[in-house]
C-alpha cells in the first residue's frame, strides 16, 4: 500500500523546515546516505516571484536541501526552464537568495540520455543528471495546468526533458490528451524520483500554471514515495476522482496507479479548488474536426491590454500556431495543437484559455438537452 504524508505548513522557516523533515524522515530519507549525489527538482517553469505561486517556494528547497546535506549528501538544485535563463529564474523566485551559505551546487539540465521506452514512444531523451542521481527528491507546486488539470509529481517532471525538445513532444502528441499523459508517465517510470514533496500551501487555481493563475492558500504540505500516490491523495482533496487527472488515469492503464492509499496526517477538504476547463479538444466525425477546431473548442485568446508583444509566446510555440500581426498577437487554430506552452510561458498574465462564442452556446444547448 502506498503511503502519502500530510502536514499542515505555512512559510514561516522554523515550523516548515521540522514539517520538511518530519515529511522527509517518512518518505524515504533514508535513501539518502554520506556521500550520496541528491539531485532536487523543483518547479522552475519560468522567473516568478513566490507570491505569484507558480514555482516551488524556496524555503521548501531551502529545507529539503538542508535535511541531505544533514545526511552527507551533495546537494544539486537542477531543471530546465520553459522561459528565462535558469539564473535568471533561481534569482527571481528567491532560491538563489534561500541557498547562499549551503554547500549545494545550481545546475541545469543540459545534457541528455536517450532511453528505450517502448511503444508508442520509442525513444525518450531525458535529463542525464536527473537520470543519475542516486536520490532524486521531486518538488512539485501544486497549481492548474489548461492542458493537464493539475501540475502535480509526474508532470514536474517533464522538466527532465531538456531545452526545446519540450514543445518538440508537445507537437507529436498533438491534441491527444491520453497521449501527452502517458508520455508523462512514462518519464515519471524512466526517471522513478526516489521522494515527492508537494508545495501546496500558496497554490494555484484558475488558468495555470503560468502567471494567468490565481494564486490561493491552502497550507498544505505533502510528501510520498509514490508520486502517483500523491497526485491521486491531492484528487481526493479537491472532491474529484483520481481518475479524473490524466496522468493518473495513464498511469492506470498502465498497471503502476496504486490500488489504495494511506493517509497519514489530517487531509483537508478543498472541493471549490477553480479548475481549468479540460474537455475534449476534438470529438465527433473526423471531416468535422477541422470546424470544430475553429469555432467549438476551447483554444488560447490573448488580453489585448495586458500583451506586451514581447514574443515570448511565438518563439516556443512548437506548431508555429503564434506570431505577431501588426500591433497584436494572432493565432492560427487550423495549427494549434493546444498544449498552452504559450500560457505557461507568458511573462505578462496576458493569455488564458476560452472556448469561442459558439463553444459556449454549444455547451448550453447540450446542458439544456440533458
Amino acid at each position: 500500500m502506498a503511503r502519502v504524508m500530510v502536514r499542515k505548513a505555512e512559510y514561516d522557516y522554523s515550523t516548515l523546515r521540522s514539517g520538511v523533515f518530519d515529511v522527509l524522515e517518512a518518505t524515504g530519507g533514508h535513501r539518502i546516505g554520506n556521500g550520496s549525489r541528491v539531485v532536487l527538482k523543483p518547479n522552475l517553469l519560468a522567473p516568478a516571484t513566490p507570491d505569484r505561486a507558480v514555482l516551488t517556494h524556496p524555503m521548501i528547497v531551502r529545507a529539503v536541501a538542508e535535511y541531505a546535506l544533514e545526511r552527507g549528501g551533495k546537494v544539486q538544485v537542477s531543471d530546465s526552464p520553459a522561459m528565462g535563463t535558469f539564473e535568471k529564474v533561481l534569482r527571481e523566485s528567491g532560491i538563489r537568495q534561500a541557498l547562499d551559505g549551503l554547500d549545494v551546487d545550481f545546475r541545469e539540465f543540459r545534457d541528455s540520455v536517450t532511453l528505450d521506452a517502448g511503444q508508442p514512444f520509442m525513444k525518450l531523451e531525458l535529463a542525464r543528471d536527473a537520470l543519475d542521481a542516486d536520490v532524486l527528491i521531486n518538488l512539485p507546486k501544486l497549481k492548474t495546468h489548461g492542458q493537464m488539470l493539475l501540475t502535480l509529481g509526474v508532470k514536474n517532471l517533464f522538466g527532465c526533458v531538456v531545452g526545446l525538445r519540450k514543445p518538440q513532444w508537445h507537437l507529436r502528441t498533438g491534441v491527444d490528451r491520453q497521449m501527452f499523459a502517458a508520455l508523462l508517465v512514462h518519464i515519471y517510470q524512466a526517471v522513478r524520483p526516489g521522494i515527492t514533496i508537494l508545495d501546496g500551501i500558496l497554490a494555484m487555481e484558475g488558468q495555470g500554471p503560468g502567471k494567468g493563475g490565481t494564486p490561493r492558500h491552502l497550507g498544505v504540505l505533502m510528501g510520498s514515495e509514490d508520486a502517483t500516490a500523491l497526485d491521486s491523495t491531492v484528487c481526493r482533496m479537491m472532491g474529484l476522482r483520481p481518475e479524473d487527472l490524466p496522468t493518473n488515469a495513464a498511469a492506470k492503464r498502465m498497471g503502476i496507479l496504486a490500488d489504495s492509499v494511506e493517509v497519514i496526517g489530517e487531509l483537508p477538504r478543498v472541493p471549490d479548488f477553480v479548475l481549468p476547463e479540460a474537455g475534449a479538444l476534438v470529438f465527433g466525425p473526423s471531416f468535422a474536426h477541422g470546424l470544430m477546431r475553429r469555432h467549438l473548442v476551447q483554444r488560447p485568446v490573448v488580453d489585448d491590454g495586458l500583451c506586451r508583444l514581447c514574443g515570448e509566446c511565438w518563439r516556443y510555440c512548437p506548431a508555429k500556431a503564434v506570431s505577431r500581426e501588426g500591433r497584436k498577437v494572432r493565432f492560427d487554430y487550423e495549427r494549434c495543437i493546444r498544449c498552452y506552452c504559450c500560457l505557461e510561458v507568458c511573462p505578462h498574465g496576458a493569455l488564458r484559455a476560452e472556448k469561442p462564442l459558439a463553444g459556449r452556446m454549444f455547451d448550453r444547448v447540450i446542458r439544456r438537452v440533458r
